[in-house]
């Protein structure tokens, strides 16, 4: 909202695991007016539960909501690029096998090519570089910093 003046209108790509921080995006991105492009690889995606709500609230607020396993797709004509880590507390013995599933999904200057021309990218910390690279992470389109001010706020 800060960087874009409003939040109403802009669309989200989530590229990675279905994990708790793409399920808060999902129960409020409609409520925000934001739409939603999801990619996770198959067997990584989001609650069902989640994604039910996700559908709800796509219907109720007019916005539209994408689930597939193709990162280009989600990130198509994107105005924020999104990810988390891929293998969070309590999943390090599944880390050999995450590694391999989410081949392919790392954010690079090729997936913000997809991208709306305005887009940036978000990242909550730390991050991997498997999860995206540093041209994206150092980029000047990358808000992670702000983001984690912000966050600080809220505590």
């Amino acid at each position: 909202q800060e960087h874009y003046g409003g939040l109403k209108g802009l669309t989200i790509a989530w590229i990675g695991d279905g994990n708790n921080v793409l399920q808060s995006f999902m129960t409020s991105a409609a409520k925000l007016g934001m739409h939603l492009r999801i990619a996770t690889p198959t067997g990584f995606e989001p609650d069902l539960k989640i994604t039910k709500i996700a559908e709800q609230n796509s219907k109720e607020y007019g916005t539209k909501l994408l689930l597939t396993t193709d990162p280009l797709e989600a990130a198509d004509s994107a105005n924020v690029l999104v990810t988390d880590t891929w293998i969070s507390m309590g999943q390090e013995e599944e880390k050999k096998e995450r590694l391999k599933a989410f081949q392919g999904y790392q954010i690079t200057m090729q997936t913000a090519k997809s991208a709306a021309s305005n887009w940036t990218f978000l990242h909550c910390l730390p991050r991997k570089p498997e999860e995206v690279d540093d041209e994206v992470f150092y980029s000047p389109r990358s808000l992670v910093f702000q983001e984690a001010e912000n966050r600080k706020w809220t505590i």
